[in-house]
C-alpha cells in the first residue's frame, strides 16, 4: 500500500512551501547552526529537574535555531540576548552529536562533561536512552522531530519545518531485548498497537515503530549508544475497499476478459443443452412411430388369422 506522502501547506501569498523546503535542505540548515553555535561558544543551562535547558544566543543563532526547527524561543525584553528552551533529547543532541554547544548545571554553573550530563539525563528519564536514541536515529536522517504528547505518540517527524509542512509520521519508541524490555510496556498485546494505529489515522499521520534493540549493552555510558540498534517498521491499515478502487488497468483488462471467457462458457452451455433436448425430442418422434408400426403388424396379423 503506498503511503500519503508529504502535506505540504499553503502560504497566504501563494509561495509553494515545498520548492522552498528543497531550495532550503534540513542538512545544510544544520551544518550551519553547527558551525554558528560552534563559533559563537554557545552555553546551555540545564535546570535542576533536568526536564529542559536554556540557550542562550545571539539573532543569528536564533534565526538558525528557529530554521532547524530546536527548542522554542522564550522572549526577555530585559536582556540583550535570545533565549530558547530545549527538551533533553534536543540538549544532548547538540552537545554530543553536533557537539556544538557546552551544558552548565543551574546550581553550581559548572560546565558539565559528556558522561556527567548523561548521567543525570538517565537518573532522571529511565527511558531517556532508547528516546534519544531514537530522536538521534531521525534527526541525523535530516527529520524534525518534535513531540508526539498531543498525538498518543512519542515523537512526530517532519519533512522539513513544521511551518511548511504536517508532521508525516506518529513515532512510537519500544524497547527490545533482556535489559530493555522490562523498561517499557507498551506495544506488548494487540489493543495497544491497534489504539495507536487509530489514533494516528485519525490525525493523518502515518504509525512509525521505531524498536531499539541490542544483544547486550548497559546504559552507564553514552557508548552503548553505538551498540543499539534501531529497527523502522511502518504499520498500516488495510482498506479493502481503496484496494480495489486502486486497481490497475491491467487488472481490469484481465477482469473483463475472464468475464467473457465467463460468458462464452454458458453461451456453449446453452447450446448443448438445447441440442441435447432436439436430439431428446427427434428420438421420442420416431419411438412414437415405431409403436404405431408394431401396433398396426400386430392389428394385420390378428385379423389375417381370424379369416
Amino acid at each position: 500500500m503506498d503511503l500519503p506522502g508529504p502535506r505540504w501547506k499553503k502560504g497566504k501569498d501563494g509561495k509553494d512551501f515545498a520548492a522552498l523546503a528543497a531550495a532550503n535542505p534540513m542538512s545544510t540548515i544544520l551544518a550551519k547552526l553547527q558551525a554558528s553555535l560552534r563559533d559563537a561558544q554557545a552555553v546551555a543551562v540545564l535546570s535542576g529537574d533536568a526536564k529542559d535547558a536554556i540557550l542562550a544566543v545571539g539573532e543569528d543563532q536564533a534565526v538558525l535555531l528557529n530554521r532547524a526547527a530546536f527548542g522554542r524561543a522564550v522572549e526577555n525584553a530585559a536582556d540583550e540576548k535570545l533565549w530558547f528552551q530545549l527538551g533533553p533529547e534536543e540538549t544532548f543532541f547538540l552537545c554530543h552529536a553536533l557537539r556544538c554547544i557546552t551544558v552548565q548545571s543551574e546550581e553550581n554553573k559548572q560546565q558539565m562533561g559528556e558522561g556527567e550530563l548523561w548521567d543525570l539525563l538517565t537518573s532522571t528519564s529511565e527511558p531517556f536512552p532508547e528516546m534519544y536514541k531514537a530522536y538521534q536515529h531521525l534527526r541525523l536522517k535530516n527529520w524534525v522531530v518534535k513531540s508526539g504528547l498531543q498525538y498518543g505518540a512519542d515523537f512526530v517527524a517532519y519533512r522539513h519545518h513544521p511551518a511548511l509542512v504536517h508532521s508525516e509520521f506518529a513515532v512510537i519508541v519500544v524497547p527490545e531485548g533482556k535489559i530493555f524490555g522490562a523498561r517499557c510496556g507498551r506495544m506488548k498485546v494487540w489493543p495497544d498497537l491497534l489504539c495507536a494505529l487509530r489514533a494516528s489515522g485519525s490525525v493523518a499521520k502515518t504509525l512509525l515503530i521505531l524498536t531499539i534493540s541490542t544483544n547486550n549493552c548497559e546504559v552507564r555510558s553514552s557508548d552503548c549508544l553505538e551498540q543499539m540498534i534501531v529497527h523502522e517498521r511502518i504499520i498500516n491499515r488495510w482498506i479493502p475497499q481503496q484496494c480495489r478502487e486502486q486497481q490497475n488497468k491491467p487488472r481490469r483488462e484481465e477482469a473483463h476478459t475472464d468475464e467473457q471467457r465467463q460468458k462464452q462458457c454458458r453461451e456453449e452451455a446453452i447450446r448443448e443443452e438445447q441440442e441435447d433436448t432436439r436430439e431428446g425430442v427427434v428420438f421420442s418422434y420416431w419411438g412414437v412411430i415405431l409403436s404405431f408400426t408394431i401396433l398396426f403388424l400386430a392389428y394385420l396379423s390378428t385379423s389375417s388369422n381370424f379369416d
